[in-house]
């Protein structure tokens, strides 16, 4: 198992696992997510993989097959009148193929992303979890994140 920045040879299977995303949030909140969707098509994946500011991860077996990827997004706020200048690298999506799951992917995945956030002196790294998605709520848990806000809702 090797963890690398993707390339443009693994956005087909990028696509396949975005779908499997989206499915574990429409199963979960069908009142939101459509499925069987991706956030994503091939252009705009692209355009996210050849940006420095969207750094995306994926760990690949030793045929280079991709078993699972991390979405990255660099965020700064400069200047603003309450908050302080940090530089946070969020996650915008972990996934691990439904049938690499339990192999330590995704770990191998955040501990990269961790890595890379320390080397590039990042203040943290931040993500959102669907309430819905009670097995990746224990994932980040068990990573050692905390929760730093809480998004709370009352359906009309």
């Amino acid at each position: 198992m090797k963890i690398r920045l993707a390339q443009s040879k693994d956005i087909p299977r990028i696509l396949e696992l975005l779908v499997q995303v989206n499915m574990v949030h429409h199963n979960g909140r069908p009142d939101i997510f459509k499925g069987p969707a991706t956030k994503y098509n091939q252009a705009e994946l692209q355009e996210i993989i050849d940006n420095p500011d969207t750094p995306v991860f994926v760990c690949v077996n030793d045929d280079d097959y991709v078993m699972g990827h991390g979405f990255c997004i660099k965020k700064q706020i400069v200047g603003d009148s309450i908050l302080t200048d940090i530089k946070t690298l969020y996650i915008d999506d972990i996934c691990v193929a439904e049938d690499s799951r339990g192999h330590g992917v995704g770990s191998a995945i955040y501990h990269a992303i961790v890595d890379y956030a320390r080397e590039n002196q990042f203040y943290n790294v931040t993500l959102n979890v669907w309430s819905c998605n009670p097995g990746a709520y224990k994932f980040y848990e068990a990573m050692g994140l905390v929760p730093q806000k809480v998004g709370m809702e009352l359906i009309l």
